[in-house]
């Protein structure tokens, strides 16, 4: 983990030194949506790029969605210090990240619900659908559960 040091010097570092992983996951992602759009799904490799849209989307909300939203005793998430006053603006606060998750993941399920399944983009849009649901499960399931020989779960933390 960086000292309080590196994080004040961090912004001196060029952009793409600061932000080179999000914005590898999203060229990785961008490289799986042209060639989805390029290919023909019911081939192996057309199906191997939708679900890889789901996969690498997933990345990208894990990288991005890390650095700005917190979900209290999570070990997989930033532990958000107290910024609100107000217990209810606090509670959305400490919890930003699972509300994000559900929200967008409700926005995936409504939009699944609108195409058709077996289209094209219907069997992507069913990934992402999955993806959201993995997710939120790993976000909640990590406020309880530990696992021996995690970084994460370590008793230090």
């Amino acid at each position: 983990m960086a000292s309080r040091k590196d994080k004040a010097t961090e912004p001196n570092k060029p952009f793409l030194r600061r932000h080179s992983l999000s914005l590898t996951a999203i060229g990785i992602l961008a490289l799986w949506f042209v060639l989805y759009v390029k290919s023909n799904p019911k081939t192996h490799a057309g199906s191997f790029f939708g679900n890889a849209i789901a996969d690498w989307t997933g990345v990208v909300i894990t990288v991005l969605a890390t650095k700005w939203f917190f979900e209290k005793g999570s070990r997989e998430s930033r532990q958000p210090k107290k910024t609100h006053r107000n217990r209810f603006l606090e509670m959305l606060h400490e919890h930003s990240l699972t509300i994000f998750l559900l929200i967008t993941g409700i926005g995936w399920a409504a939009l699944f619900f609108e195409v058709d399944p077996d289209s094209k983009w219907g069997t992507v849009v069913s990934n992402l659908v999955s993806e959201w649901t993995q997710q939120i499960g790993l976000v909640l399931l990590t406020k309880r559960l530990i696992e021996t020989g995690s970084k994460e779960s370590s008793d230090n933390n």
